[in-house]
């Protein structure tokens, strides 16, 4: 079965144009499937039932996994008996059965601008290693990145002189600008202390981490969570908060949707449409709260 799945993830690659992280999903689900259904003296793929199928996201359940885990793990069993039927390796695709859990839609978590202030203001020193950190939080939230685009940025990618950086993926690219905060710190970054930190200096890395390699999303998820302990933020801070709380206070302070939209990179606008329901549910608790006929 291992070699089916990894057909399976090279024809994603090549023709969905799949990220190396979807791959790696794909590759953990349908690897723990193989090894539940291997205990269960099940190693052909033909053999496999739907009852197996089931069963094993019965198990997923009884050990507590969330809802979101267990629906990505019912998509990836779907696009991988999907394929195997459509390449004739298979006669029946066996999880058509299968259905998702419901997911209950949470808001996102997004800070206070009194939280955001104080976090960015932590790396304040003048060590390589803190103006390095200034400038990288600095970016992540006047931009609302993903933290996998931050620390895949290159030089080339960043226009300094009109604030905007360049992000591009298989499907498309866009254009973000950035305001004068994260200028300024960009360029006492750029002034020596990046090529100062980097192993390669013919390397177009943009951030590099104390070892002079590529940052890496557990290295800047630790750095993240550290400044939000120092800036005394009890709340558990990701590096998606400040990607939430940029697309939040641009809708609260008057950005329209499809900006807003377009500098996140959603795909489609029902996406960042939580943000607007978020404000308008902001608006009804100062109206309730404060005018006197409320």
């Amino acid at each position: 079965m291992e070699s089916s799945i990894q057909n399976f993830i090279a024809f994603m690659h090549e023709t969905k144009n799949t990220s190396a992280n979807t791959e790696m999903s794909y590759r953990r689900d349908l690897m723990k499937v193989a090894r539940f259904l291997e205990a269960r003296g099940i190693s052909c793929l033909k053999s496999i039932k739907e009852q197996d199928l089931k069963d094993y996201i019965k198990d997923l359940s009884d050990q507590n996994f969330k809802a979101a885990t267990i629906s990505r793990n019912i998509a990836s069993i779907k696009a991988f008996f999907h394929y195997l039927k459509a390449e004739g390796i298979v006669d029946k695709d066996i999880s058509l059965t299968l259905h998702a859990p419901r997911i209950e839609k949470k808001a996102p978590e997004i800070m206070s601008q009194d939280e955001i202030d104080s976090l960015l203001s932590q790396p304040s020193g003048d060590t390589p290693k803190e103006v390095r950190d200034k400038a990288m939080l600095e970016l992540l939230y006047a931009t609302g990145i993903r933290v996998t685009e931050l620390i895949t940025l290159k030089v080339s990618d960043v226009n300094m002189s009109n604030g905007t950086i360049v992000l591009k993926d298989a499907r498309k690219t866009r254009t973000v600008p950035f305001g004068k905060p994260a200028r300024d710190a960009l360029t006492r970054y750029l002034d020596g202390t990046r090529e100062a930190m980097l192993e390669d200096k013919s390397s177009d890395v943009l951030f590099a981490n104390c070892s002079g390699q590529t940052m890496s999303r557990q290295g800047f998820w630790k750095l993240i969570k550290m400044y939000s302990k120092k800036a005394g933020i009890e709340a558990d801070i990701t590096p998606h908060t400040l990607r939430h709380s940029f697309a939040a206070h641009l809708v609260e302070n008057g950005a329209d949707l499809k900006s807003v939209q377009e500098m996140l990179g959603h795909s489609d606008i029902s996406t960042t449409q939580v943000y607007a329901n978020m404000n308008q549910n902001h608006l009804r608790e100062v109206y309730s709260k404060s005018f006197p006929r409320g």
